[in-house]
């Protein structure tokens, strides 16, 4: 009796420091995803290198994994061991999910009951075909037999991150799991994706510098975020573990590169600070180093390179933005708010990645959130600074326009100086004869085909604006000398807006030139003149034609123009023109210009009355 004693004592003692050193999860029916961080214990990988040396060692060389050990970079290899045990009466199936997919390899080693039952071989440094199951976690299914007890060791060896947020999950729970992820970081990388397409299309199509540097920075983010989940390696390079290894080290500093020329344009520095100017082109020149040399470093060493690089381009940014913003540059205000959401994110994670914080969320969160955050507003911040340049290229148009106004008014003054010289020198001179104007005339003509290509409208191929007004000058003054009657018709395409508005501004264009072509083909004297007023507006002057003989022919042109069988990709495009007519002697240097405003308020009263008529000037009008 007294050995039975000693006996319990002995196995009461070992049972507790057992207990001490090693706490097994009971597992029930329970469905949902189970965190496995409370059940998880380590020893150093130097300790034991080999499965079997690992099952030899005491049970106080195991201590309870906690994430000030391995919640950081470079960590030395290191084995993790748990067992659980199935309390029910009835096989359980349960998948082990380790969600870091950046561990380089993993050793993993199953007993059932002291008995080895399997042996898997993980982690990034394989092709990523080589996993018991394709998928961005570590997947490892098992079951459970009733009052089995399994131990799992797992030997880790990374150069990243040795976060293990293990889990252990029902077969349906985990699919519930793996699909909600999937959803939330397929949204956030076709955000992404759509965003970085857009600027890139917009830098395309309007060669802006500052569009190219943000569609480079969002592309580089978003290919990086994809490799930091894990679908890069899955989707783009699952047979190369070894460019796995490469593009982190070399998407940051190139996501730092276009970022710094990208605030160098939206801040306008160019303008504003030289010191920052310099300052973003020699960060962005040491990015270009950092994305060639990093990646051939030890990979430890270039993930802390970068962390503390992105800490101190992220502050940097952050402080030249604040300075500017002070100084009342509009999207400095707005480039200081979008980048608070990343530098806040990308100083929360950076510190979870070198082990001087601990938050229960995963070490991406922050920073995707801030990412978010940034892209979006810098989208806004770009937008506006796009606006902005539209209103000034706008502004500076206009005042071309007012300039040019300015230089034809003065042409103007200049001809009618000219004018009244010619008048004042005509007095003192007889009158030309025949001969002379007929001679005038033919030199004309041979002037105007020399200079046909400067007075012929580009779209119509007619006589320009340019063109009739220096011909009505012309033929006014002849009118005057001879005595002689001549006309003025002004044309408008009657309805023009809507047929650029239902079929196209092709469409009219087409009709534009085919009403041109129809107005030369009926004028037959070489004397006649038809030109693009403006816009559907044609004008067409007939020298020595009195009114009757302007009549006839507005409504022959009318009525031909309205029988013209105009098509456009299978539909027909209905079309009649209004015209007013005015014609008299020119008696006075500035009857010219008086017809043509009567044969403007001729076409006024055609289209007021009704459209596709002919109206003459008459003094009630």
């Amino acid at each position: 009796m007294k050995h039975l004693s000693v006996i319990f004592i002995c196995f009461t003692l070992i049972f507790c420091a057992q207990s001490r050193a090693e706490t097994i999860l009971a597992v029930g029916d329970d469905n949902g995803a189970l965190e496995l961080a409370h059940w998880l214990y380590y020893t150093p990988a130097k300790n034991a290198d080999s499965i079997d040396s690992v099952k030899n060692l005491h049970s106080r060389s195991w201590q309870r994994l906690t994430p000030a050990y391995n919640n950081r970079i470079g960590v030395e290899a290191f084995w993790v061991k748990f067992s659980i045990y199935n309390a029910k009466k009835i096989p359980i199936d349960r998948i082990l999910s380790l969600a870091n997919p950046h561990i380089d390899l993993i050793h993993l080693y199953h007993k059932v009951n002291g008995e080895m039952n399997d042996r898997v071989i993980m982690g990034e440094s394989l092709p990523f075909t080589q996993r018991p199951i394709i998928n961005n976690h570590f997947i490892y299914p098992f079951q459970l037999e009733p009052g089995d007890l399994h131990t799992f060791y797992l030997k880790i060896e990374t150069q990243g991150s040795a976060s293990l947020p293990l889990s252990l999950s029902s077969p349906k729970t985990f699919a519930k799991d793996i699909e909600s992820s999937s959803l939330t970081n397929g949204f956030q990388l076709g955000a992404l994706t759509a965003i970085g397409l857009f600027s890139l299309f917009i830098a395309i199509s309007s060669r802006s510098f500052s569009y190219s540097y943000y569609a480079g920075y969002v592309l580089s983010v978003t290919l990086l975020v994809a490799t930091l989940h894990g679908f890069a390696f899955r989707f783009l390079w699952p047979q190369w573990p070894l460019l796995q290894k490469y593009m982190i080290p070399f998407l940051i500093p190139s996501a730092i590169f276009f970022v710094l020329l990208f605030t160098e344009k939206v801040l306008q520095l160019k303008y504003h600070n030289l010191r920052m100017l310099r300052l973003c082109r020699y960060g962005a020149a040491f990015a270009v180093i950092l994305a060639l040399v990093t990646p051939f470093l030890n990979y430890s060493l270039s993930l802390y390179i970068n962390i503390i690089t992105v800490l101190i381009v992220t502050t940097l940014l952050m402080v030249m933005a604040i300075i500017q913003a002070f100084k009342g540059h509009k999207l400095a205000k707005l480039y200081t708010l979008a980048w608070s959401g990343m530098l806040i994110g990308s100083f929360v994670t950076s510190a979870m990645y070198l082990g001087l914080i601990e938050l229960p969320v995963s070490y991406l969160t922050p920073l995707m959130l801030g990412l978010l955050f940034e892209i979006i507003f810098m989208a806004a911040v770009l937008a506006i600074r796009y606006n902005d340049e539209r209103i000034a290229k706008l502004k500076t148009q206009k005042e071309a326009v007012i300039q040019a106004q300015r230089s034809r008014e003065t042409r103007e003054h200049a001809l009618r100086i000219e004018a009244q010289s010619n008048e004042k020198l005509e007095q003192m001179v007889q009158e030309r004869t025949l001969e002379l104007e007929v001679a005038l005339r033919e030199l004309n003509e041979a002037n105007q085909k020399l200079t046909e290509k400067a007075t012929i409208d580009s779209l119509t191929g007619v006589k320009n604006r340019a063109a009739f007004d220096k011909r009505l000058l012309a033929e006014g003054r002849l009118s005057r000398r001879q005595q002689t009657p001549m006309a003025l018709l002004m044309l408008d395409i009657d309805h023009f807006k809507s047929i650029n508005d239902n079929y196209g501004h092709l469409a009219g264009d087409q009709t534009l030139r085919l009403i041109a072509q129809t107005l030369k083909e009926q004028l037959k004297r070489p004397g006649d003149l038809v030109s693009r007023f403006g816009g559907e507006e044609f004008a067409i002057i007939l020298p020595n034609t009195g009114e009757e003989g302007a009549m006839q022919v507005a409504e022959q042109i009318r009525q031909t123009i309205s029988e013209l069988p105009i098509r456009w990709k299978e539909n027909s495009i209905p079309l009649t023109i209004s015209i007013g007519v005015s014609a008299e002697i020119i008696d006075r240097e500035q009857d010219p210009t008086q017809l043509l405003d009567q044969a403007d308020k001729a076409l006024y009263r055609a289209k007021n009355e009704g459209r596709n008529r002919v109206m003459v000037y008459t003094e009630s009008l």
